[in-house]
């Protein structure tokens, strides 16, 4: 059955997804194109509407208010990670998912873009604990009661992470020097003694040029609360699961608010791009070595989208330390940081010396 249209109380309160059965509140299912009701297990379909559109950049950065679609956001900040989630519906206490501190505040509401596409859910909760699981159990190093904690008491909170995606075709004047090879034979005295050998050398010539390179769907975390670098390791994603942003897709998960303008996210992908660009120019010096010394890009045709992905984020205390780990909710990957047994390092390199000993022994009874 299609699920009805969400409600939207005139007192701001949380919109609400009505089973079309039994009209009790749905949530969405991890893996499938429905919305599930808990009660009478009715699966609620979620009609797709319209396509996921590519903004100018230009224009947008130009006439934000104008060019782009805002919405009211409900936003809770966390004072210990800075983290700014959407709270769950009708609570004024709770843990924050990334770093398990309690919030107790009253949510703001702010004006954002909003996103244009969602990557749903496709790991349930009880996948998402089982690849943690697997990734704790296959730390060397970390502390035993990690492991025995882990198992038991983790808590997972699904959360959509903002992302921007960028298209872009650059072209890049260039200039620079190429380096073609050839080989001299010299002689040289070795201890006492001349030996005739054969030198690289390098001769090199100026040069210079235009390259091309075409940019497409660069991803650009805009979410700071995070590690950046380890959010970024969550990869592969499929975006071309990606659909039209609804509400719906919402439904049970919290969102994370954007951080990082898009300015400021553009300008990332720029960086992202730069080592395609240095490769394309060497490509175009040629030769046996290159050496790039001044080069302009100006970038063309850049478009971008506001996407959310999704991730199941826990925070757990071991040692009087707070440890964060995520999970890709739609590969499994996962990514995070752990405590390392001290006395567990001791014994592997206590080990290692052992090895190195008992070889350097045998070898010298040889």
């Amino acid at each position: 059955m299609q699920a009805q249209s969400p409600t939207t109380p005139s007192d701001g309160s949380p919109r609400r997804f009505p089973c079309v059965q039994c009209g009790a509140q749905v949530e969405f299912s991890p893996g499938q194109e429905a919305l599930t009701c808990t009660y009478c297990g009715t699966k609620n379909e979620i009609a797709r509407e319209g396509e996921i559109l590519e903004l100018d950049l230009g224009t947008y950065l130009a006439k934000l208010e104008e060019a782009e679609p805002h919405v009211v956001a409900s936003i809770v900040k966390c004072d210990s990670c800075g983290a700014e989630a959407t709270p769950p519906a009708n609570v004024t206490s709770f843990s924050c998912p990334f770093c398990s501190s309690n919030i107790v505040a009253k949510a703001n509401e702010c004006s954002v873009v909003k996103p244009h596409a969602v990557l749903p859910f496709a790991l349930t909760k009880e996948q998402a604990i089982s690849s943690f699981r697997t990734w704790v159990n296959s730390r060397w190093f970390a502390p035993s009661a990690l492991k025995r904690q882990a198992c038991i008491d983790v808590g997972l909170s699904g959360i959509y992470l903002p992302h921007w995606t960028f298209d872009a075709a650059s072209t890049t004047t260039y200039r620079g020097q190429r380096g073609d090879a050839y080989y001299v034979t010299v002689t040289v005295t070795v201890q006492g003694r001349p030996q005739v050998r054969r030198e690289r050398r390098i001769r090199w010539s100026t040069a210079s040029g235009v390259v091309r390179n075409t940019f497409d769907d660069l991803l650009v975390p805009a979410s700071t609360t995070l590690d950046v670098s380890e959010v970024r390791e969550l990869t592969p994603w499929d975006l071309s699961r990606c659909v039209p942003y609804k509400d719906d897709y919402l439904a049970g998960f919290r969102a994370e608010r954007y951080q990082l303008p898009l300015e400021q996210g553009f300008q990332q992908a720029q960086q992202m791009m730069a080592p395609a660009i240095d490769a394309s120019i060497r490509r175009d010096i040629g030769g046996d070595e290159q050496r790039i010394e001044w080069q302009r890009s100006t970038y063309n045709n850049v478009t971008f989208k506001h996407i959310l992905l999704p991730i199941w984020v826990s925070a757990y205390r071991f040692g009087g330390k707070v440890y964060t780990f995520m999970i890709n909710a739609q590969t499994g990957e996962v990514r995070g940081k752990r405590p390392y047994s001290v006395p567990k390092i001791i014994l592997a390199v206590l080990a290692g010396l052992l090895v190195v000993g008992i070889i350097v022994f045998f070898a010298s009874r040889k």
